[in-house]
């Protein structure tokens, strides 16, 4: 396990937390989003910024979440809560880790995937903020099929129409789906990507496929990488390195709103297992490489 950040990088993090407020209330820069939650996947339906993250548990020693929020704004500073969407009383096939999602929308209908015991569900929705259900009942992708930790997925819908969700831990995976979202479509393939640790991203920019994730080094996953396709199976160049926050790890999404692209991601918060969601404002170079970023106390707030 990665170790706890030492005394100078809890200051530093003390330093962007901000006092919670209520889904009504306006979020002064970083976290934007209540305690405790984390592994922001951010997703633009309609008119609105979604945000699906994991939810820690107050003073929990571990990871042992139990449901997912979302969250959702029009103006990226008044943040609204709605609830509980989804919950491991809701499945039958696990009943521990309740980790980092995604969700998607695709003919009217939502697709939330969700990880739980080291395995990947679906679950779908009529409306974004839920409620779900797993249509399944059984994974969509069960441990020890794919030899890598079956964990993070992200799912990326192409111009074509064609989804890939994926996944892994140390050792990335993608698969097709099909048009239902719920089905797999073919193999699960491997995917060569330098330095992947996990909390894969998949996000397109001019025509290029970027996949972005925290690097594992010197005992910490605190440095967020990314690497540059042609296609969604690579292969990928490695590009170097967009921010450190300075904390356990960085499970992030980039995502574009209103022409203008976000970088969401997480900071520790009182302990490694009470973490906070923050944002910053993301720019290409003209090459198409991303600038670099730093943590800052205002975050995407407009002035």
């Amino acid at each position: 396990m990665i170790k706890i950040i030492n005394i100078l990088t809890i200051s530093i993090l003390i330093a962007l937390t901000v006092t919670s407020c209520t889904s009504s209330k306006v979020m002064s820069g970083n976290p934007i989003l209540p305690d405790f939650q984390a592994d922001p996947s951010a997703h633009v339906f309609g008119k609105k910024m979604w945000i699906y993250p994991s939810h820690d548990l107050a003073g929990s020693k571990g990871w042992d979440m139990l449901d997912w929020h979302a969250f959702s704004s029009s103006d990226l500073v008044h943040w609204k809560d709605n609830g509980v969407i989804f919950s491991l009383k809701d499945i039958t096939w696990a009943k521990r880790w309740a980790w980092a999602p995604d969700c998607v929308e695709r003919n009217g209908k939502y697709y939330f995937y969700f990880p739980a015991d080291d395995q990947i569900g679906v679950a779908v929705s009529d409306k974004p903020q839920g409620p779900f259900r797993d249509p399944l009942n059984k994974p969509l992708i069960a441990r020890g099929e794919s030899n890598t930790r079956v964990m993070d997925p992200c799912i990326f819908v192409d111009d074509d129409k064609q989804a890939y969700l994926y996944f892994g831990q140390d050792a990335l995976r993608v698969v097709k789906l099909n048009d239902d979202m719920i089905t797999r479509n073919g193999n699960i393939e491997k995917l060569d990507v330098k330095r992947f640790h996990e909390g894969i991203w998949m996000h397109k920019y001019n025509g290029l496929y970027y996949l972005s994730y925290p690097i594992y080094e010197n005992g910490n996953a605190r440095q967020l990488a990314y690497s540059v396709g042609n296609t969604p199976y690579g292969p990928f160049e490695y590009k170097g390195v967009i921010m450190d926050n300075k904390s356990r790890n960085i499970h992030h999404s980039i995502v574009e709103f209103n022409n203008q692209w976000y970088l969401f991601y997480h900071i520790q918060g009182p302990s490694a297992y009470e973490r906070r969601v923050c944002a910053e404002f993301l720019q290409y170079n003209a090459d198409g490489t991303i600038k670099p970023l730093e943590m800052t106390k205002s975050g995407i707030l407009k002035k």
